[in-house]
């Protein structure tokens, strides 16, 4: 039997990478499929910054979310970046669900 399993992008700022894991091990246990970020440029994945590398993982990014039923937002203490913001929006104009980590997420 093929279950169904609903696949859910990780989105937020790389700086939260142990937030990161969590949510990964959590959402799996609840018998998701988890897409998450490839490197942490915000903690130690230094090869984010070289020329081009940044541009081609954000509209990488855009294109996990395309393949997922919706988003799961890392905002940590109610921040959210630009990019997670564009993420955001793109998942929204998508028709994808949003759900965040914390209830509150306040523009930081």
């Amino acid at each position: 039997m093929i279950k169904n399993y609903k696949i859910i992008t990780l989105c937020g700022s790389t700086r939260f990478k142990e937030d990161f894991f969590e949510a990964q091990k959590k959402l799996t246990l609840d018998g998701h499929i988890v897409i998450s970020v490839g490197l942490f440029g915000h903690t130690g994945d230094d090869e984010v910054w070289r020329p081009g590398v940044k541009e081609m993982l954000d509209d990488m990014h855009l294109r996990k979310i395309d393949l997922a039923d919706e988003i799961f937002v890392i905002n940590k203490g109610g921040y959210i970046g630009e990019s997670t913001r564009r993420e955001i929006a793109y998942a929204t104009s998508t028709g994808k669900t949003v759900r965040y980590l914390e209830d509150e997420h306040a523009d930081c």
